[in-house]
């Protein structure tokens, strides 16, 4: 039977009330009303528009050269004793402060920074008249904003959630890596930040394990990039990540799984008050922006006045472990290791897992006293463990406690080792991010060199803590080595990190393969390895080669990974796109590393004008036309732009002066 046309008319008309009214609340907040207060960046490019709604909700939204880039999203957080998302009245909005900062870090991109920002203070009140202040800085690379609990109270307060959300415009692309779920993995050890980033997306597909998306978090709105992430986590609060829903825009900031404790303590952040958050922080501009940006490491806590970085600190590492193994943490191949060591002018050897059984200390200290001899630091690894993952790899169980770490890091000095490798991490909880700190501190009085593995992200601690040369949270070349799945994914990936888990962080992916790897085909050339050593930086950084591997590469080659520094005074993005390809110039002293990787699996073509760089000439090394370990060298000139091809997953290096 058909519908009667009077029916059909008002079933319609009750149609279009019910979309119109989901259009209007999806709207409601798509643009900041007349009471929104601004603030801008120093030149003007970038605002942030903060309000309270209707409800007393406050919101946030994000505006580049005039144009939103992330609309109307939320603020707040919800307190065991207060909800602070929702009826709250506006106290008082500050003036327009400027912020100025000036540091050296020795283990990032550039040794001397300087931030610039203005920053403007929200301060909110409940209707029980708890109070709640938003403070948002804008800088000429983005926007940071952080929450604060002004009151003093000893009694620990805990939080349920934070409201924080990144809402985007429909049809912004997505460049994300999941979080593992917890206790997954290599005998339970995840999440450690090492999944494969899943590239040129679309917001609104959820995560795949479940678990949310790490930091930092790649976004491309029509023309403008972002990249969220988080800095300055104290021991008072949790490691985060984004949530998002299907088909949502909305992504949520979202606390770590239950699992993610230390020794049975909290996870969900709890403090006493006063009380403030990490920063949440958002670069905004072209790739030049996120790749060159400092934000991370501009907002990080700074160190304390007598913090300093024990001798010889940052340099380069030989290292054991990734092309041969367990069986080969032994006297005689790390005394092997510590000659490769110094023949090729590097600061360090890193002795691996169960040096305690199959060396003992009694012939480390003499691998550490010949190592000394030659100009080499030793390094030594330790598993992190308790009851949070079950690797077997010893020593384990000595760091768990202050006097045990304390008794430990005293027997490592009088052995004459410079700095540990600490792995095996047990997650984001607020108990085991204050588990960090603790090693940090400790390990600082003792004048230890401090290499986290199978860890969480370092959101600024390397600033904070000077002696923390570095940390992985990668999917590093280890991987490549145990299957060909990670060797196919291998040149992607790393086109990837320059424009995110590298762009303010010290990352320890243990580069540069030149040879073979045992029972893999290599996907990538051997100057697409060479040219790692100059695109990621770490403070110290490990190389995976082994002395075989560099005696078969030509001498110009060990020439250049003897010569290429450890620490920068300044970074330049030439060209690249995330997972594609990438070329950075990098600056130490009077000399300029230019160094490009081809992802693709067809050729590219790349335009230098090394005039740019203030430079007259320089020597480029790239891929010859014999396969494996085929690389040539030639002199260029800074007199026009120079072409270079580069090959299918190839590379160069160019140095100039």
């Amino acid at each position: 039977m058909k519908p009667r046309p009077l029916i059909l008319f008002l079933y319609m008309c009750r149609r279009a009330l019910i979309a119109a009214s989901l259009l209007s609340a999806m709207g409601a907040h798509a643009a900041a009303p007349a009471a929104s207060s601004r603030v801008t960046s120093p030149d003007e490019r970038i605002a942030a528009e903060v309000w309270l709604d209707e409800d007393g909700s406050p919101y946030y939204i994000i505006s580049h050269d005039g144009k939103q880039v992330l609309q109307a999203s939320r603020l707040g957080l919800i307190r065991d004793d207060a909800d602070f998302s929702r009826d709250l009245r506006m106290l008082d909005v500050s003036d327009i402060e400027g912020v100025a900062d000036e540091y050296e870090l020795l283990t990032s991109k550039r040794r001397h920074n300087a931030y610039r920002a203005n920053r403007r203070t929200y301060s909110l009140q409940t209707s029980a008249g708890q109070r709640l202040d938003i403070v948002f800085q804008v800088s000429n690379d983005g926007v940071a904003f952080r929450y604060r609990f002004p009151e003093t109270s000893r009694r620990v307060h805990r939080l349920r959630e934070e409201v924080s959300s990144f809402n985007f415009l429909p049809d912004t692309q997505t460049w994300l890596q999941p979080m593992a779920a917890a206790k997954t993995g290599f005998a339970s050890t995840n999440p450690s930040y090492e999944e494969i980033y899943q590239q040129e997306g679309t917001v609104g597909t959820p995560s795949p394990t479940g678990a949310g998306w790490v930091y930092p978090a790649l976004f491309k709105s029509d023309e403008t990039w972002l990249l969220i992430s988080e800095t300055a986590l104290g021991r008072d609060y949790a490691g985060t990540r984004l949530r998002n829903e299907w088909r949502s825009t909305e992504y949520r900031v979202g606390f770590p799984d239950a699992l993610e404790h230390f020794q049975g303590g909290p996870v969900a952040p709890e403090s006493t008050l006063p009380w403030s958050t990490p920063w949440r922080l958002i670069v905004v501009g072209d790739l030049k922006t996120i790749v060159e940006s400092t934000l991370g490491t501009d907002l990080a806590d700074k160190p304390a006045a007598d913090a300093k970085v024990p001798g010889p600190g940052p340099g380069k590492a030989s290292w054991s472990w990734p092309l041969l193994g367990d069986a080969h943490t032994n006297y005689e191949t790390q005394k092997r290791f510590i000659d490769y060591a110094a023949e090729m002018g590097w600061r360090y050897t890193l002795i691996d897992a169960l040096w305690d059984t199959q060396i003992g200390d009694a012939k480390m200290k003499e691998l550490v006293d010949y190592a000394r001899d030659k100009g080499v630091g030793i390094l030594a690894w330790y598993n992190s463990a308790g009851d949070w993952n079950t690797a077997p790899q010893t020593p384990r169980d000595l760091l768990l406690t202050r006097k045990s770490r304390q008794r430990e890091f005293e027997r490592m000095k009088k052995l004459g080792i410079v700095g540990l490798k600490v792995d095996f991490w047990p997650g984001d909880g607020q108990s085991a991010i204050a588990y960090y700190h603790d090693v940090l501190e400790e390990s600082a009085r003792a004048g230890l060199l401090m290499n986290f593995h199978g860890s969480t992200l370092p959101r600024g601690w390397h600033r904070t803590y000077p002696h923390l040369m570095t940390m992985e949270a990668v999917r590093g070349l280890e991987f490549v080595t145990f299957d060909q799945k990670n060797a196919e994914d291998e040149p992607s990936h790393a086109a990837m990190q320059p424009f995110t888990r590298n762009v303010f962080e010290p990352m320890d992916f243990t580069p540069v393969v030149l040879d073979r790897i045992n029972n893999i085909e290599r996907r990538t050339s051997s100057a697409f390895e060479l040219a790692l050593s100059v695109l990621f930086t770490s403070g110290i950084q490990h190389y995976a080669e082994i002395p075989e591997g560099m005696a078969r590469a030509p001498q110009y080659v060990r020439d250049f990974l003897k010569a290429v520094p450890s620490v920068w005074d300044d970074v330049k993005f030439i060209d690249g796109f995330p997972g594609k390809y990438v070329v950075l110039a990098r600056r130490a002293g009077d000399t300029w590393y230019v160094a490009g990787i081809n992802a693709e699996k067809a050729p590219r073509s790349i335009s230098l004008d090394l005039g740019s760089l203030s430079v007259r000439r320089g020597t480029l090394i790239t891929d010859g036309y014999g396969g494996n370990l085929s690389f040539r060298q030639e002199a260029v000139s800074a007199d026009k732009p120079i072409e270079i091809t580069l090959a299918p997953r190839g590379g160069f290096v160019l140095t100039a002066q």
